[in-house]
C-alpha cells in the first residue's frame, strides 16, 4: 500500500509538473500570437516577411544534405528538424524587432512616452525618476533626469528650442547642487527633428559610448542630491492636471492587452 501511495504521489507530481509546463508553451504561443497581430496591424509587409525568415532556413535545411553529400533519411529528418527550429526562432526574431518598431511608431509623439521608455532602463546602473523635472504647464513639453555610473542625463520631450531652454535652466541648478564637479551631464532631445533623437534610439543613445565616471558611493550621494532637487522643482513648477507618476504608455495596452 505504501508503495502505490508513493507512485499516486510521483504521478500527481509529474502531471502538476507537465500541466504547467504545457501551460507556460500555452501562454508564449498566446502571447506571441498578441504581438503578431497587434503588429500585423501596423506593418502590412510582416506576413511576407515573417514567411521568408522561417522558410529560407527550412528550404535550406531540406535542399542542401541533397546537393552537397548524401545522407541517411534519419540524418535527413534531422537536418529538416533543425532548419524548422532555426526558421523559427528566426521569425520570432524578426516579429519581435518589428513589434518593437511598430509600438514606438504608434508612441513616437505621445505625451509620456519617452517616460515610459526610459523606466524600462532602470536597474542596478541607471535611475530614471518617474517624474520629470520640468513641465510646460501650456504645451505639457517635460524633461526628465536620470543618473548612472557615466553621469548625469537630462531628457526632453516636446519643441527643441523649448526645451534646451529648460536644459539650460537645470543645468545651472544641477552644477549648484554638485558643487562644481566634474560630473558630465549629457542632454537628448527626444523628437523627429533634425537635432533630436527618434523615441526608437533612446535607449541606445543613453547606454552607447558613455565612459564610466563615478564610483558607486559618488553616484549613491549624487541620487540623494537630484532626489532633494526635483521633490524642489516639482513642488514649485508642477502645473496642475498632470500626474507625472502615470505618465507610462505600457506596449502592452497599446497591444490591446
Amino acid at each position: 500500500m505504501a508503495t502505490d501511495d508513493s507512485k499516486t504521489r510521483n504521478s500527481k507530481t509529474n502531471d502538476g509538473k507537465d500541466g504547467k509546463k504545457r501551460g507556460r508553451i500555452r501562454e508564449t504561443f498566446t502571447q506571441i500570437g498578441r504581438v503578431y497581430r497587434y503588429t500585423r496591424r501596423v506593418d502590412s509587409k510582416l506576413p511576407w516577411v515573417m514567411a521568408l525568415s522561417f522558410g529560407i532556413p527550412v528550404l535550406i535545411s531540406v535542399l542542401l544534405p541533397l546537393f552537397l553529400y548524401r545522407r541517411s533519411i534519419v540524418g535527413w529528418i534531422l537536418t529538416v528538424l533543425t532548419g524548422v527550429m532555426i526558421g523559427f526562432t528566426v521569425a520570432v526574431w524578426v516579429l519581435t524587432n518589428r513589434s518593437n518598431t511598430a509600438v514606438y511608431s504608434e508612441m513616437e509623439g505621445k505625451p509620456g512616452a519617452t517616460a515610459m521608455v526610459l523606466s524600462n532602463l532602470n536597474n542596478k546602473a541607471y535611475t530614471f525618476y518617474d517624474q520629470p523635472i520640468w513641465v510646460d504647464p501650456r504645451t505639457k513639453d517635460m524633461v526628465l533626469i536620470g543618473t548612472s555610473l557615466s553621469g548625469i542625463f537630462l531628457v526632453g520631450e516636446g519643441d527643441y528650442g523649448r526645451v534646451q531652454r529648460a536644459m539650460d535652466a537645470q543645468t545651472k541648478k544641477i552644477k549648484r547642487i554638485t558643487q562644481g564637479s566634474a560630473i558630465p551631464i549629457y542632454r537628448i532631445c527626444v523628437g523627429t527633428g533634425p537635432k533630436q533623437v527618434p523615441l526608437k534610439d533612446l535607449r541606445k543613445s543613453i547606454v552607447r559610448g558613455h565612459k564610466m565616471k563615478l564610483r558607486q558611493d559618488e553616484l549613491t550621494n549624487l541620487n540623494n542630491r537630484i532626489s532633494t532637487l526635483q521633490k524642489r522643482n516639482n513642488t514649485m513648477n508642477m502645473p496642475q492636471g498632470i500626474d507625472p507618476s502615470r505618465v507610462h504608455i505600457s506596449p502592452r495596452a497599446l497591444r490591446g492587452r
